[in-house]
């Protein structure tokens, strides 16, 4: 069942094309991330799900049953988080809070128990301008996290977090993936793609150009990894037999590099050993997300 569908959706503003035919559908329960460089029209996208901007092309679809993002009956099952959140100086944390509970029709005791999740329990009483970023980024999320909604919307969400916010996102992200609750994000902060998204999705350019599960993602990077192996001596032939096995695989020094998925080191570790050459290092790299993604987006630039 998805509660976020995008079909075929384009935002233009002028001349200048945003989004261009995005479909992308975000399932009920699911946890996806939304990432690409500056410009690629992450925030553009996740205001289109948030009903903040209408499409200029295509549809953008809240709920079950799936109503035009825009319509306000749609928008009661979403709470969102913008990328740059601010309040009223003058107002404590806790004031914050409560003038957005009483605004979205929330029970008071939640006053207390967002404060406290978003680890502000202790600065609720203190103003506003008394903040540091990092908690005034805590004190949105407490913000967003006040309804219970079906879907939350979240635009860099962990960009000014210390440690103590950047726990109570990785809890609140799980609570509500156990919940059968919906988080679609965007984020410059691939380490935290990787950890807590089911699927991620890239756009390039206001295009997307992938979209991996944590598995299609764990494969093509252990695609990615590399084994070096230092050896006394070039067995003669060796590289030979190796590279049937493992294309690409060179020497570099006294190692031999092995590209390649982690299924065909064994083999490669057993031919070495056939050749009789004593084995003084043995070390292994994963592919890294990072290095990944720029592969990626150079490949559509």
């Amino acid at each position: 069942m998805a509660l976020i569908s995008f079909r075929r959706f384009a935002k233009r503003f002028g001349t200048q094309a945003a989004v261009e035919d995005l479909s992308l559908e975000v399932l009920g329960g699911e946890v996806v991330a939304l990432i690409g460089p500056n410009g690629s029209g992450k925030t553009t996208s996740l205001k289109a799900a948030a009903g903040l901007i209408a499409p200029s092309s295509g549809e953008v679809l809240l709920g079950d049953p799936g109503r035009a993002a825009t319509d306000p009956k749609a928008r009661r099952v979403c709470s969102y988080l913008p990328q740059k959140v601010t309040f009223p100086d003058a107002l404590t944390g806790h004031e914050v809070v409560e003038f957005y509970r009483v605004l979205r029709g929330v029970a008071p005791p939640r006053t207390d128990e967002v404060l406290r999740f978003a680890s502000l329990n202790g600065a609720g009483s203190r103003a506003v301008h008394t903040y540091s970023g990092g908690m005034v980024q805590r004190l949105g999320l407490a913000v967003a996290m006040l309804p219970e909604a079906p879907v939350l919307l979240l635009d860099e969400p962990t960009a000014a977090l210390d440690p103590d916010g950047l726990g109570a996102f990785y809890e609140l992200v799980e609570r509500r993936r156990r919940d059968g609750r919906t988080v679609f994000f965007t984020s410059h902060q691939l380490g935290d793609a990787e950890r807590l998204a089911d699927r991620l999705a890239l756009l390039v350019e206001g295009r997307l150009v992938a979209v991996f599960t944590q598995g299609e993602l764990a494969g093509r990077l252990a695609d990615r990894g590399v084994m070096r192996i230092r050896l006394h001596g070039h067995p003669a032939g060796l590289l030979e037999r190796v590279l049937e096995r493992a294309p690409g695989s060179t020497w570099v020094g006294d190692e031999l590099v092995v590209p390649g998925p982690a299924a065909l080191r064994p083999a490669v570790i057993d031919l070495v050993r056939a050749a009789g050459v004593e084995i003084s290092a043995l070390t292994t790299e994963e592919g890294r997300l990072d290095t990944f993604y720029r592969e990626l987006v150079r490949g559509q630039q």
